[in-house]
């Protein structure tokens, strides 16, 4: 599997800028009781006032000064509610909505035990990089439908082609960054996805059995904004099993649209993320922004999965 990496510009946020953006977002979370001066925010990002302003508004759709009102508010709320939920602990993160997947209609399909045994053995892999709202990410599809999405950590292109050939190590790959970037701009683009408007986003995905049950629950729970390992624990029949369950979101192989980024500890905190912890927090964040309640959307939305099971890899 030869796979290369060469730097290509996109309409996103390019990865130098997003990191600046969730140092700012870790900086407000961590400093809203002390009401910090643009000033103070924009020298945390290492930037100028002025280009900080405008990034940040590209970016979220909000001013920083509006974001900090933001989570200020919702921890007012939490506060004057005495709330212990995990939704309402979430909130002091501005954490709430589920954000542009609800947009999209996602099938969760599973690869089938032959093709597993033959390790992509026979099929074709389209593979590029592109830049998201949340740094530049690896995408790589079959016949079938998408089968990775990875963010990627500047310089660390090397190493994402790497773990991608590590799970299809015998597929025929091409490089197609234009391919990568037109699903890139499906998945969170301004162009009117919604269901009943565009053909439905097909995942395909490697795992185990647990795995895929887990991955399925998680559609359907983590869709729908934060959730918690034990929910899904329970979701999936396995009673006090959140450390297994955090294992099999871990090993998610498609971020964001399996949204393990919504799954946060009992207390409301973060907890680990396969992308980083800062992404994590910028993810939520821009949901909370840009999304509206899940109850809104889940009307004129719907995620299917399949019935395919698949054996142990």
């Amino acid at each position: 599997m030869n796979l290369t990496h060469t730097s290509r510009p996109d309409a996103f946020v390019d990865s130098r800028d997003f990191a600046r953006i969730s140092r700012a977002i870790r900086y407000i979370d961590a400093h809203f009781r002390e009401q910090p001066r643009l000033a103070t925010i924009a020298a945390a990002a290492r930037l100028s006032e002025f280009h900080f302003n405008r990034l940040f508004r590209r970016w979220a759709g909000v001013t920083p000064r509006q974001y900090l009102a933001f989570v200020t508010a919702h921890a007012a709320h939490r506060t004057l509610a005495g709330a212990t939920s995990v939704l309402d602990a979430a909130y002091t993160l501005g954490l709430s909505g589920p954000g542009r997947l609800h947009d999209l209609l996602v099938t969760l399909d599973a690869v089938t035990p032959g093709q597993v045994k033959a390790r992509g053995g026979g099929a074709h892999m389209s593979y590029g990089f592109s830049e998201t709202p949340f740094g530049t990410a690896l995408l790589a599809s079959t016949a079938r439908g998408l089968a990775h999405l990875a963010f990627v950590e500047p310089g660390g292109e090397a190493a994402a082609l790497d773990e991608l050939s590590a799970r299809w190590p015998r597929a025929r790959c091409s490089r197609d960054d234009s391919a990568a970037a037109e699903l890139t701009q499906r998945v969170w683009g301004d162009a009117d996805v919604g269901a009943g408007k565009a053909a439905a986003l097909r995942l395909a995905v490697r795992g185990t059995n647990f795995q895929l049950k887990v991955w399925r629950a998680l559609l359907e729970l983590g869709s729908a904004g934060p959730t918690t390992y034990e929910a899904l624990a329970r979701a999936v029949g396995l009673e006090g099993g959140a450390r297994a369950v955090g294992n099999a979101v871990g090993a998610n192989p498609i971020a964001w649209l399996i949204p393990c980024h919504n799954v946060l500890r009992k207390d409301g905190s973060l907890g680990s993320y396969h992308w980083g912890a800062e992404r994590k927090r910028a993810i939520l964040a821009w949901n909370s922004l840009r999304g509206k309640p899940a109850r809104d959307r889940l009307a004129s939305s719907a995620i299917a999965t399949s019935a395919a099971v698949i054996q142990p890899t």
